[in-house]
């Protein structure tokens, strides 16, 4: 890894906000670990992507510009989500088209904003992680990652190297869990048998852990297992990397 010491700053994501802030710290520690200065801007909101799929744009372009500002002048922005990174990295700048000061502005922190293990490994060259994770492990691809930032070989990579893990690949790693964003509330019955199917799969691998990256993925899959009683334990990929999975339950679990 290169010596140098760059800014870092977390982009928390409003589920991990809400819902899990233990991924955010296991991001923090990763992070330090790849030698980076991390900060997590207090002036952070929304990325917007929820106003953006639904089509409203101007709701978008207000969420995104506190974002860039706050965001803007840091070496790297990283966030422990395909779905934001993706908004950011891809989308943000096509948002201001007909605003040329925050079209260059968007531009410039799109070029930097990057997922969590793909700046792990393919930014800082991190090969491996100190962790520990007793059990066999089924990993699904959140649809934003691995379709618009190329996010599939890179967390394999650092999760190969946590200490009695064994990972399995799904049959189908490629289809979408039912979740996408407001996709789940607009299309609940489709949405469902999605969702079912997902965790049949994970179910017929053996496994008795679920990772992901993706907070959103992880919740539906969760909630799925739970209500079938499956006894699958769901976790995101950073709190196995970051080796603190004692610091919480399971998601889904009291």
């Amino acid at each position: 890894m290169s010596p140098a010491k760059p800014r870092v700053a977390l982009f928390v994501t409003c589920l991990v906000d809400l819902y899990r802030p233990t991924v955010g710290f296991a991001a923090i520690r990763l992070l330090e670990q790849a030698g980076c200065v991390v900060e997590v801007p207090h002036l952070q909101t929304c990325c917007g992507q929820p106003a953006y799929n639904s089509g409203d744009r101007a709701t978008a372009r207000d969420l995104a510009r506190p974002v860039i500002d706050a965001f803007l002048g840091y070496d790297y922005t990283v966030a422990p989500s395909g779905s934001c990174v993706g908004m950011i990295a891809k989308h943000y700048p096509a948002l201001f088209d007909d605003d040329p000061n925050y079209r260059g502005r968007a531009e410039a922190l799109a070029a930097r904003t990057h997922e969590l293990t793909s700046f792990l490994t393919d930014i800082r060259g991190m090969k491996g992680v100190r962790a520990r994770y007793a059990g066999v492990a089924a990993y699904h691809d959140g649809c934003s990652g691995l379709r618009e930032l190329g996010v599939r070989a890179q967390p394999r990579q650092l999760l190969g190297t946590v200490e009695e893990l064994t990972v399995k690949d799904l049959a189908e790693p490629e289809l979408c869990c039912g979740f996408g964003g407001t996709f789940c509330v607009k299309y609940p019955a489709i949405s469902t048998r999605m969702v079912t199917d997902k965790v049949r799969d994970v179910e017929a691998t053996g496994a008795d852990t679920l990772l992901a990256g993706e907070m959103g993925c992880l919740l539906n899959m969760a909630g799925r297992l739970k209500r079938q009683g499956s006894a699958v334990r769901v976790r995101h990929v950073a709190e196995v990397l970051a080796d603190m999975t004692q610091a919480a339950a399971p998601i889904g679990e009291a």
